[in-house]
């Protein structure tokens, strides 16, 4: 991954931590994973690649349009973390929205330009790096308090109906995700080690 990055001269300083992604919908509320079939859904590549198996129909749409796309029926869903759902008001014209989807979220990594990091002297860049676990501590503090609390608000104000998969349909979604990691994996392995990077990152959430 260091030498990836190094190809645009830049430096991974932190992540940026993002919630899981739920579905805002406009169709009439999901009661079972088949109904996902023929749905078109606005969202991210992995997600989208769990739900295409469920016969869900992946909807490219520039983010800005996202409402107006639902409000169109170009699209009938979209699957975002909270604050875009905010961004894009999409709860505005959605009937419902899942509270535990959970298949994933995006990797947004802070970098910053290594010429710079290394130039600079040895007292501020340790404390640019020594501010990492506060910066991350104050993220996640200020995006639960704030973020998350202003979703739920508004998804109960617009009324719109929560839908919580059950275990079974939790068992079967994350089989389906499991399926989808080890076609990632087998995709790009003539490109490098995929297994390596998967069971190296999947070894993270288990520490």
């Amino acid at each position: 991954m260091v030498k990836d990055l190094a190809r645009w001269n830049a430096t991974l300083l932190m992540p940026t931590p993002m919630p899981q992604y739920n579905i805002v919908s406009k169709t009439e509320p999901l009661k079972t994973l088949a109904d996902f079939q023929g749905m078109r859904v606005r969202g991210p590549g992995g997600i989208m690649d769990v739900l295409s198996k469920l016969g869900a129909v992946k909807t490219g749409v520039p983010f800005s349009e996202v409402r107006q796309s639902m409000d169109s029926g170009v699209i009938d869903a979209a699957s975002f973390a909270p604050h875009a759902h905010l961004a894009t008001n999409s709860y505005k014209v959605g009937k419902w929205a899942t509270t535990n989807l959970n298949l994933g979220s995006a990797n947004c990594p802070v970098v910053v330009n290594t010429q710079a990091l290394n130039a600079l002297s040895e007292k501020n860049k340790a404390a640019l790096l020594g501010s990492v676990e506060e910066a991350l501590k104050y993220y996640v503090d200020n995006y639960e308090d704030k973020t998350t609390g202003r979703y739920e608000k508004a998804v109960t104000e617009e009324g719109l109906v929560r839908v919580t998969f059950t275990p079974a349909q939790t068992a079967e979604l994350n089989e389906l995700a499991a399926s989808v990691r080890e076609d990632w994996v087998k995709k790009y392995a003539d490109q490098f080690d995929t297994r390596q990077l998967f069971d190296f990152t999947s070894a993270l959430f288990n520490q």
